[in-house]
């Protein structure tokens, strides 16, 4: 199976309309032509991610062969606009979504809310009448992994040595340490997003999709043959090996 998956695209849709742009000169024309594996986090950082929110929700009830995971950023959103959650357990450093560093501020800018981490129930309440309800319940829906016979994609990661079907949302979404610094074979190839790099990159036993779109780097989309993966580019294929 042709199989087709981007990584993380926070606030960046022009890069996801050229990503999809290249998945579609990949896979030609025809019902099914390309199947799509989005990884997560579509807002945050970048300068429209309510845009981005909506090209999914609307492209998704076009596109059945959209698949569309959910990321921690997704889930942080969420959890402002429904409750002013905003900080979240799994940050380390403490620092909550209005924090510059997630980006809390610029998805609320794109909804025409000012935000400012100091007073985050004012945000809150400019959010929860600008934010539609229908970006939220969509964002709440998604699933947090898909699965193939060679691969497994989710947003983080997975906990090593757990069965899938026993994974917990907090892992899916947030983790990093236990599963970047493992080696082992998981069975299937995992590919995931969340930790930025420079460019996507292959690791043997995973593959992180997260080329840095959130912090202004190009959104690169994959093509899988089975668990061989090409890098899409304005010039066609170019293979992404360990």
């Amino acid at each position: 199976m042709t199989l087709y998956a981007l990584g993380d695209v926070h606030g960046q849709l022009d890069g996801l309309k050229r990503a999809h742009d290249l998945i579609a000169r990949d896979a030609g024309s025809g019902p099914g032509a390309a199947r799509i594996v989005h990884l997560g986090d579509y807002v945050d950082r970048g300068p429209d991610s309510r845009g981005v929110v909506r090209y999914l929700r609307e492209g998704a009830a076009q596109h059945p062969d959209w698949i569309i995971l959910r990321g921690n950023h997704d889930r942080m959103f969420c959890r402002f606009v429904r409750s002013g959650t905003v900080h979240d357990e799994r940050i380390k450093s403490g620092i909550g979504w209005l924090h510059p560093r997630l980006g809390g501020v610029d998805t609320l800018a794109s909804y025409g809310v000012t935000a400012n981490e100091a007073r985050p129930r004012d945000a809150l309440r400019a959010a929860a009448e600008a934010v539609p309800p229908e970006d939220l319940t969509f964002l709440e829906a998604l699933p947090l992994v898909h699965e193939t016979d060679d691969l497994i994609f989710v947003h983080a990661g997975i906990r090593p040595g757990v069965p899938l079907a026993e994974q917990e949302e907090d892992d899916l979404i947030w983790i990093r340490d236990g599963f970047l610094d493992d080696d082992t074979d998981h069975g299937r190839l995992v590919v995931h997003g969340h930790t930025a790099l420079d460019a996507p990159q292959h690791f043997g036993n995973r593959i992180d999709l997260d080329g840095g779109a959130g912090y202004g780097r190009p959104l690169v989309p994959v093509v899988f043959e089975g668990t061989d993966c090409f890098l899409l580019t304005d010039t066609g294929r170019v293979p992404l090996l360990p």
